[in-house]
């Protein structure tokens, strides 16, 4: 990772399996990156998220799911609870990393990162709830933030806006 961020190709995660990966093997994709959690009144967008990654995936979309147990200890499972969840419930077939933080002093970069580049209601940077979305340009840049209310059908005009684009030379 460089000294100052520029894009969230910049950051690197860690799978569920435990693997690290840099975001940077995304490059020239359109990103959804969502913080998530199996026990919230949301975890339905799941499915909603799973239609669009497939209907989109072709054209250069990738969801990317975050776990998240920092609102109302509604991601409580270990890493292996949450695919079996995710694969049993939903059949997502999108990448899913390790359960992580998105506020306060541990919040991993990458959410620091996407919090600052799109801030919320009223330039708050704080993520209110489970099932925030952040989408991303194919460079990487921050383009929207959706709150958690936000249906993923909602944002089709934005992605497909997106993946209409042409990635601009780095």
């Amino acid at each position: 990772m460089t000294d100052t961020p520029r894009s969230v190709f910049d950051f690197e995660a860690r799978t569920l399996q435990g693997e690290s990966v840099g975001l940077d093997c995304y490059r020239g994709k359109v990103l959804l990156l969502v913080n998530t959690a199996s026990n919230c009144g949301f975890t339905p967008q799941y499915r909603d998220l799973e239609e669009l990654y497939q209907r989109y995936r072709e054209r250069g979309l990738v969801v990317l799911a975050f776990p998240c147990n920092q609102f109302g200890q509604q991601e409580p499972g270990s890493a292996a609870d949450i695919a079996q969840f995710c694969s049993t419930r939903f059949a997502l077939s999108f990448p899913l990393f390790d359960k992580l933080d998105v506020n306060g002093p541990q919040a991993h970069p990458l959410f620091t990162f996407l919090k600052e580049a799109a801030p919320g209601i009223l330039g708050s940077t704080a993520i209110k709830w489970n099932f925030t979305k952040f989408l991303v340009d194919r460079n990487g840049k921050v383009q929207e933030r959706f709150a958690p209310i936000v249906p993923p059908n909602r944002m089709i005009p934005s992605i497909e806006r997106l993946l209409d684009e042409s990635p601009s030379a780095q």
